[in-house]
């Protein structure tokens, strides 16, 4: 049963539940469409851009991990959980800083299933051209979930660490973030991806070369041939400016759907970043 904090309405209810990040799938030349799981429905968002959505809070945040009720989001985690989880810890962000082979690591056989398994090293165009990783099997979710609109694979690894060592060198040349404001007023500029790998390759070449001697070539192996993969988004227009909107200082979000994009909503009155508001406990309206 929803909270009581709900404010009545005479708008279509499409769903209600915790929020989860947005399900995109990749159509062929078609945009990226999207999606919202929340307990008892599933919400198709593409037919709803040019028209009213609203999301409304109820009041209750729970934990992604065991679904408590938590009085602020810690990564869409309770306290608790946010400082004793393996997802959670700081080598998650700076994977090059992972400390399994150490024995300090929050959950080792989280590790071995999460960690120690084969991940990319990518190029992503979302604001600009950045590099970043993901495991195996994660392509092309990664991407959509930054606003890519081209990505291309350069180097398969054999752990996270070593993904986050290969990042750490490719870094000194290019961003490693995307700048989600850019992202959000424009559709990127078209680059030659392959012409931006080569190059990042010459450039890193003496730490790259000196990586691969101490690890391997079965465990650090550049891609130097590939295929670009492209995206288009449902935006039927982009803000000229952008104001990022949060349910922690309304309880009410919406307006005229503008379209979508990464894990960002745009509406005419702002934007807010779905995945940021995991576990919140809304009510989501066609008005």
């Amino acid at each position: 049963m929803m909270d009581d904090l709900f404010a009545e309405t005479t708008d279509q209810l499409l769903g209600e539940g915790v929020l989860d990040k947005m399900r995109a799938r990749v159509n062929g030349s078609e945009p990226v469409t999207y999606a919202l799981d929340l307990t008892d429905s599933h919400v198709d968002l593409n037919p709803y851009i040019g028209k009213s959505l609203k999301l409304v809070f109820g009041g209750t945040i729970r934990c992604g991990h065991c679904g408590a009720v938590t009085p602020k989001s810690y990564q869409g985690l309770c306290y608790e959980h946010f400082m004793t989880l393996a997802q959670a810890d700081n080598c998650m962000m700076s994977p090059e800083k992972c400390h399994l082979d150490q024995g300090t690591c929050r959950e080792p056989e989280w590790a071995e299933r999460v960690c120690q398994q084969p991940h990319y090293v990518y190029l992503a165009n979302s604001s600009g051209i950045k590099v970043g990783i993901t495991r195996i099997g994660q392509i092309p979710v990664r991407w959509l979930d930054q606003g890519a609109t081209q990505g291309l694979v350069i180097a398969r690894v054999s752990s996270r660490r070593l993904s986050g060592l290969v990042e750490v060198i490719f870094k000194q040349q290019v961003a490693d973030k995307t700048n989600w404001r850019a992202m959000l007023k424009q559709s990127a500029d078209v680059e030659d991806m392959a012409a931006r790998r080569d190059a990042l390759f010459a450039q890193c070449a003496e730490p790259l070369q000196a990586l691969i001697a101490e690890y391997g070539r079965q465990h650090v192996q550049l891609i130097r041939q590939g295929d670009v993969f492209d995206f288009e988004y449902p935006v039927q227009e982009y803000p000229e400016k952008v104001s990022s909107l949060s349910f922690d200082k309304q309880p009410e979000i919406g307006g005229v759907l503008l379209g979508i994009k990464g894990q960002y909503l745009i509406f005419d009155k702002g934007v807010v970043n779905i995945r940021r508001h995991s576990g919140y406990q809304v009510q989501l309206f066609a008005s």
